[in-house]
């Protein structure tokens, strides 16, 4: 406990420069917490609401002690999504509930150690997925952008929709949004670019108000904006029917598996300074922390932020002070300012959702995939067109289930097969396998690759063919495996099946203690012939050399 709490103490010299680096952050999260909100399909409050508590929690417990823990928008997209079908008087609460879901479940695989299991997303698939969330945004935004009342089934749809009845568009929205993107876009290199966000509301906004260009929408009247800060609140499953819990439930674990996947790039982004390794894991587990006291708070879901966390470290954070003192400024904020939040024009908000989307494309990583091989073109343009047309819960599921198949599918194409042929001092030569076996001849294998499902097939299919041939013996070398599968016993079974019907007889070498334990408890590869077992050694190629002599004594005496 001790040692906890000494970790959350900021050190020596540092709490004031992480005063002073929570302002700009503060200042930059109104109108990113309220696009957010937006985006999420709720009163743009609750995006504020998310980005006072979610830095605050997340600070006090991230490994990682630069990240900033708020709103993002991939987050806010995939909880829009999973609460399509939710009507409008009841999304609030079921937001709540999505979020404090979300965090249980990101805690949960903190404390399950779930964190490096990041690692197997491949790189192709998450920038498919990426370049079509900032898609959707971008499109999902131009009604409100516009000023114009569009309708769909997803964001595509929707833009499609106001292309076809451009009569819709407002002018005055229009002219608002697109003043708005002119500000975000024109400042974005300059010294004011972490103000630029704050500059493209506020312009609009006074200018709206000066003009009395009362046809554009405000914040308030999407929903008015509470006076002070909101009291916690204990959202219950209980209170929703079946089918729209289990719609929260599946969008929870979406938002859970995007929101990890992303803070551990925000956490490779932003190392400790003091140069100590972040701990995936109670990253994982500060980010549950943060969506748990958000959703109490009523606020929205929230992961690691590559913008906000990249404000930070410019203004000089130093520690995880910054990020909780970004929260408590925006508290400040809100409580002193909330009459002011309610004037901002909607269409500056989508103004900067659509910035901050076409900010994020990584267009370069993007071009890179498409000159690569055809497992990583077929895996990325899959993932951006299912996240395009599929809800966001089914566009992750889907993206998971790619990367199973392309790692199993990847482990199959690299299973190699060499033949190892001693040359007299102790060395092998390593020749191509051959794809047939002679007669009385020794035949050392080895074999580079996974052995687990379609890499065993793949070895079944590639080991050199015994038909034919008279009395062949192979050795097998499996050095560096510590286990085999189901699979790789039945592959090998029947291989020394195929050898035993032909007088042959197969022999495994450089065999792991725990896999010789593992033969002999399934005994069908010993059962399917004569099969000759040499455990590893210390000394690299021993066990290989000495089977390699067994099996020429073997045939010295059949012949």
């Amino acid at each position: 406990m001790r040692r906890a709490l000494r970790s959350l103490a900021p050190e020596k010299g540092s709490l004031k420069a992480d005063l002073v680096a929570g302002i700009p952050g503060a200042i930059s999260s109104v109108p990113d917490g309220m696009a957010s909100g937006v985006l999420a399909g709720v009163n743009p409050v609750h995006g504020l609401y998310a980005s006072i508590f979610g830095p605050i929690g997340g600070g006090l417990t991230a490994s990682t002690r630069l990240m900033v823990i708020t709103t993002t928008s991939a987050a806010a997209l995939a909880a829009g999504s999973a609460l399509a079908s939710v009507p409008a008087a009841e999304r609030p609460q079921s937001l709540f509930l999505l979020t404090v879901l979300a965090g249980a479940v990101m805690v949960a695989a903190g404390l399950l150690r779930f964190g490096r299991y990041t690692r197997f997303v491949p790189h192709s698939v998450m920038i498919g997925f990426l370049t079509g969330v900032a898609a959707n945004i971008v499109l999902g935004q131009l009604g409100d952008l516009t000023g114009a009342d569009v309708s769909g089934p997803f964001a595509l749809a929707k833009a499609w929709d106001l292309v076809t009845h451009p009569g819709r568009i407002d002018p005055p929205s229009l002219a608002a949004g697109l003043l708005a993107l002119v500000i975000l876009f024109g400042l974005a290199r300059t010294r004011l670019s972490a103000w630029s966000s704050l500059i493209a509301l506020v312009v609009p906004t006074m200018l709206a108000l000066a003009f009395d260009a009362t046809s554009i929408e405000t914040v308030d009247d999407v929903g008015p904006i509470p006076t002070g800060l909101p009291m916690p609140y204990l959202p219950r499953l209980s209170d929703l029917s079946f089918d729209l819990s289990f719609d929260l439930v599946t969008g929870a674990l979406a938002v859970a598996a995007l929101v990890l996947i992303q803070g551990a790039g925000v956490s490779e982004s932003a190392p400790n300074p003091d140069g100590r390794r972040s701990d995936a894991n109670r990253d994982f587990l500060a980010q549950g922390v943060g969506n748990v006291l958000s959703g109490l708070f009523r606020g929205q879901p929230v992961g690691g932020s590559v913008g906000q966390t990249a404000i930070s470290v410019a203004a000089g954070a130093r520690g995880r002070w910054a990020a909780i003192a970004a929260g408590v400024w925006l508290a400040l904020i809100l409580v002193a300012f909330s009459g002011v939040v309610g004037q901002v024009l909607m269409p500056t908000l989508a103004a900067v959702l659509i910035a901050a989307a076409i900010g994020s494309l990584r267009t370069g990583a993007f071009r890179a995939i498409l000159r690569t091989g055809r497992v990583s073109q077929v895996a990325c343009l899959t993932t951006l067109v299912a996240t395009l047309l599929l809800p966001v819960a089914a566009a992750v599921g889907l993206g998971v289930a790619l990367s199973l198949m392309m790692q199993l599918n990847q482990e199959a194409l690299d299973l190699r097969l060499v033949a190892l042929v001693p040359d007299g001092a102790g060395r092998f030569e390593e020749r191509d396998a051959p794809a047939t076996l002679a007669s009385g001849e020794v035949t050392l294998i080895d074999v580079y690759g996974s052995l687990y499902y379609a890499g065993a097939r793949t070895l079944q299919a590639r080991l050199p063919d015994p038909a034919g041939a008279e009395r062949p013996a192979v050795v097998l070398r499996l050095r560096g495996r510590a286990m085999l599968g189901a699979t790789a016993y039945v592959v090998l079974s029947d291989y020394a099946r195929r050898l035993d019907e032909v007088g042959g007889r197969l022999y495994l070498s450089g065999v792991a203690s725990e896999v010789v334990e593992q033969l002999h408890r399934n005994a069908t590869v010993e059962q399917a012939g004569e099969v000759r077992i040499f455990p590893a050694t210390a000394t690299v190629g021993e066990s290989s050399l000495d089977a390699y002599a067994a099996a020429q004594e073997w045939l010295s005496r059949r012949s």
